[in-house]
């Protein structure tokens, strides 16, 4: 199949101004609460985008785990490329895209580092399989074979037989707080609809993006 052959009408919705909450982050509330209840497969997927300080820029998936008026958090490694970038250089861009919504919001920011007890909290909710990986992977470094993965997975199972798992050092979350949020709803012809909200002291301020 060409690339450049394929097509989809955008049919489903329209988005204006009168539709829109004031509040963006109530606004994304609403979408995202639509996109769960739409059954998608992991509505909670959003990329991150990040840049060196030189500019050169890295992007990958990651799981949104909280939102509320003060950002968007995530968890990671704090020595992966992605927190390494975002130390040096703490503006980043989010996406999420709902493609059987017809909708993505775009958000700009600047990430920093979630508290400590945050992160003990966020880390002592998930499976003990996710908190022994959290422990075995350097991640973004090279490794030999998954076999090495493996045999350090199994001595960390070993050695933390019986008894609770702690938050690695090296391991927690950031919060992007947003400086912009963009919606857009797919529409017929290329046409689509593009409401970004922009910060405006303490509040919002929404205008109409072309498509």
């Amino acid at each position: 199949m060409d690339a450049a052959s394929l097509r989809k009408e955008y049919t489903r919705a329209g988005l204006s101004e009168d539709d829109v909450n004031p509040d963006p982050i109530v606004q994304f509330h609403e979408w995202f609460e639509m996109a769960v209840g739409a059954d998608l497969h992991e509505p909670n997927a959003m990329i991150v985008a990040t840049a060196t300080k030189e500019g050169r820029p890295s992007v990958r998936t990651v799981l949104l785990k909280g939102y509320e008026e003060r950002g968007f958090v995530f968890y990671t490694n704090y020595e992966g490329r992605k927190a390494r970038e975002l130390e040096a250089n703490p503006m980043c861009a989010l996406l999420f895209y709902w493609g059987e919504l017809e909708r993505q919001v775009r958000i700009e920011g600047r990430a920093s580092r979630l508290s400590a007890e945050e992160s003990d909290a966020y880390f002592l909710s998930r499976p003990r399989g996710s908190r022994i990986g959290a422990w075995a992977s350097q991640q973004s470094r090279s490794v030999e074979a998954r076999s090495v993965l493996e045999e350090r997975v199994r001595a960390l199972e070993r050695e933390y037989e019986g008894r609770e798992i702690p938050r690695p050092p090296f391991w927690g979350g950031y919060r992007v707080e947003p400086e912009v949020i963009e919606f857009w709803q797919g529409r017929e012809n290329r046409l689509h609809d593009r409401l970004v909200y922009r910060r405006d002291g303490e509040g919002w301020k929404i205008e109409r993006l072309q498509p």
